[in-house]
Formats: C-alpha cells, sequence, structure tokens
C-alpha cells in the first residue's frame, strides 16, 4: 500500500514520549530512516508535537509523532506537556525514550501509568546505550522490571543504530490484534447486492474528488462483492427507476437525507454516511442516545458544533450555517453556538447542554472514542451531524433500521 494511498485515520499511531534530552527525535530519525524531526543537544528542541504519515517496514502505514518533553518547565512548557498528553489520545503505540545513562525518572513513571489508564500498548526504550556497560547488570535489571508484558523494554542506540531494527519489529508485534474490525458497510450486505450512493456536488464539494468517507464506503463495498452506484441526488430518482434491481441499501450525504428519504421506497433500507461512521467509530449508540437532549433545550443553552479537520467553509457551510438553522427550526428556541474546528474538545464541557460533532473522518478511531468519552464522563449529551440531521427532520428511526438493536434508543 503506497505512501499517499492510506487515509491518516486508518494508519496506526506511534507516539514517541520522554524527558528533554532522552533522545525521542533522534530514535524518531533512526527508526524512519529519515530526518524527520530537528535535533539538537538542547534541551527543548521540540516545542509541538511533529506528526508525519509514512510506510514503516514491518508494519506498514503510519503516522509517526514526536512529542515536547514531558519534563519541561515555565510556563510555555507546561503548554508543550498539555500537548503531549492530548496526543495520548490518538496513539495506537506508545514508546518512551529513557536515557540509558540517567535511568527511569518520576516523569517516565507517570507516562507508564497514563499508557496503562488509557489501555496504550507501550515499548520501554533505554536509549543511548552506546554512552553504557551493556554488562551493567544493574541496568539490565532495571530494564526488565519496567516490561508491560511481552519483554517491551530494549536498549537502543540512535547514534550507533544497535537494537533499531529489533525495535521496529516489537512495535509492529504491538500493533497486530486479533479483535475483528468493523466493516463500514460490508458486514450488512451480500456479494451482488445493488448499493446505492448519493453524494450531492455543490460548492461545499472538493474540485475533482469525493471526500474520503465516500471513497472508503465505495471501497469497502466493492472488497464485498457488491456494486455501487453513485449519483447526485438530484438524478437519485430516475436512477432508481432505471435501475431494473431493487438495490439493498441506500447511503445519503446528510444534507439530502430529507430530499432522498422521500424519494426511497419504504421497503429499501436508508442510512447516511454519517450514520455508518459512527458505527465504524464505535459510537453509534451514545450518538443516538445524545440527540435527545434537543427534547430539552431552552433558550440561551450552550451547543457545542465540533469538526475534526479544518476546511475552507462556504456560504452555506454545514456545520456553522445549516445545523444551526435546523436546531433552532426543531427546537423553537434561541441557543447559543459554540464552534471548533481540527482542534481538541475543551477541557471543560459543563457548559454545553448538546455537542454535535461530525463524523471523524480524518480521526482515528482512539480519538474518536476520546472525545465520546470526554462528553459522556462529563455528562454532556453527545451527538454526530447526520445523526441529528436525520432526528430533526423526523427519519431516524428509519435511517437506522437496519440496525434492529437501536430502534429501541428513539423515543415512539
Amino acid at each position: 500500500m503506497g505512501l499517499n494511498k492510506t487515509p491518516s485515520a486508518n494508519r496506526i499511531h506511534i507516539g514517541f514520549f520522554g524527558k528533554r534530552n532522552s533522545g525521542k527525535s533522534s530514535l524518531v530519525n533512526a527508526v524512519t530512516g529519515q530526518e524527520l524531526a530537528v535535533v539538537s543537544d538542547i534541551k527543548g528542541t521540540t516545542t509541538d508535537p511533529v506528526y508525519k504519515a509514512m510506510e514503516l517496514l514491518p508494519l506498514g502505514p503510519v503516522i509517526i509523532i514526536d512529542t515536547p518533553g514531558f519534563d519541561d518547565e515555565g510556563d510555555l512548557g507546561k503548554l508543550r506537556v498539555k500537548k503531549t498528553r492530548q496526543v495520548l489520545n490518538k496513539t495506537d503505540i506508545a514508546v518512551l525514550v529513557i536515557d540509558s545513562a540517567n535511568g527511569k525518572a518520576k516523569e517516565d513513571e507517570e507516562l507508564i501509568a497514563l499508557f496503562k489508564e488509557k489501555k496504550i500498548n507501550y515499548i520501554v526504550a533505554y536509549n543511548k546505550a552506546d554512552l553504557i556497560n551493556q554488562e551493567d547488570d544493574l541496568l539490565l535489571r532495571e530494564a526488565d522490571s519496567t516490561k508491560p508484558k511481552n519483554n517491551n523494554a530494549i536498549y537502543v542506540s540512535a547514534k550507533t543504530g544497535y537494537n533499531i531494527d529489533t525495535l521496529k519489529e516489537k512495535i509492529a508485534a504491538l500493533a497486530v490484534t486479533d479483535e475483528p474490525k468493523v466493516k463500514i458497510v460490508g458486514d450488512l450486505i451480500d456479494p451482488l447486492d445493488f448499493v446505492v450512493l448519493v453524494t450531492p456536488i455543490d460548492e461545499a464539494a472538493p474540485k475533482g474528488r469525493l471526500i474520503l468517507p465516500q471513497q472508503q464506503t465505495i471501497r469497502d463495498i466493492l472488497d464485498g462483492g457488491a456494486t455501487a452506484i453513485v449519483v447526485k441526488d438530484t438524478e437519485f430518482r430516475e436512477t432508481l427507476n432505471n435501475l431494473g434491481k431493487r438495490p439493498k441499501l441506500v447511503i445519503t450525504d446528510s444534507q439530502v437525507f430529507e430530499k432522498v428519504s422521500a424519494e426511497t421506497p419504504e421497503d429499501i433500507f436508508l442510512t447516511s454516511f454519517s450514520i455508518l461512521f459512527a458505527r465504524y467509530k464505535g459510537n453509534l449508540d451514545i450518538a443516538v442516545k445524545g440527540v435527545k437532549a434537543l427534547k430539552s433545550l431552552r433558550d440561551g443553552d450552550n451547543i457545542l458544533i465540533s469538526e475534526g479537520c479544518t476546511h475552507h467553509r462556504q456560504c452555506e457551510d454545514i456545520g456553522t450555517v445549516k445545523l444551526p438553522r435546523w436546531i433552532k427550526e426543531y427546537t423553537e428556541k434561541q441557543p447559543n453556538f459554540k464552534f471548533t474546528s481540527g482542534t481538541e474538545l475543551p477541557d471543560d464541557l459543563s457548559e454545553y447542554k448538546l455537542i454535535v460533532h461530525c463524523g471523524g473522518c480524518m480521526l482515528n478511531d482512539r480519538e474518536m472514542k476520546y472525545r465520546y468519552k470526554c462528553a459522556v464522563d462529563q455528562h454532556v449529551p453527545i451527538t454526530n451531524y447526520g445523526i441529528l440531521i436525520a432526528y430533526v427532520k423526523g427519519i431516524l428511526q428509519r435511517s437506522i433500521a437496519i440496525f434492529p438493536d437501536l430502534l429501541a434508543e428513539i423515543e415512539e
């Protein structure tokens, strides 16, 4: 699979953590075989997390993240440490880099505790092994004492290349899982089924291509041996009439949910890309429950509308224009709207009566689950764009009929 073929959200995220001057950036460069990170003897050279999409053999497509030192000081240092903590929320595998000569510090113990708390598989890499006596029994015993499970403590040297290949093999081993990956739509269809995808092409659509969720859904349909029929909303009705075969499922962009629902016969399953991706990311049940908070909304309540990426906003942008308008029309209330895009959620969510999140196609599963967990832990209802649109248009029950276990979450 080529370097530019795999979306960032589908790549294993590997974070390198540790104190300043432990050699994190040097080790990142040694592992990747590239000069990705700036290296210096001065403490605190890495001031912001550095992200790089690449191929890492024998693992495959990954995101490598080099983080600021976890022992950074001063007001600015505290902000850097905060950013490092935020990186943990999207990290699938952590590499804790420790200076072999100095041994493990309290900051390293704190990071290990965070890895365990967040259930992140990790490796302890004792760097600068070229500077110590490898026969030192005390250091070897210390390294052994840090093993999380499968001998995941290792001596390495970014300078000489000592054990770098072994470290990469250990990273790859931690990425292997027997857990079945949820499909976007492949488990809902059978080979030779017809699936119609409705993709409006308007000013907000990217020029010359489909958006990522549409691309990924088409590929999942093809992988399942079914037929994907892609059509604009303006040609949808005529396409259905001319198919000659009843489609198993219609998947639509949420913005034309109401129109497509009206034109889709009741005996054909209908859902949206946003709903499918909520299931794919593991948050569909929470989002379905969360949308009902609209019924208790009052004038002046705060609603947070959050997007996981940044993009050029059009005059009829869905997040900042259409969703607020639909919410006001449905509730007949005047709430206050706040917006975030491409950033972390606010630490304190208690001021919000509802969070409406995008489908998260540019965020990996771990980060999406973390964002939903933040809302749940603070008892703030959270839903997503597609579910909210279906709810306010009165078609949510129909749009999740393909998931019978969720129908009970909708009030009759």
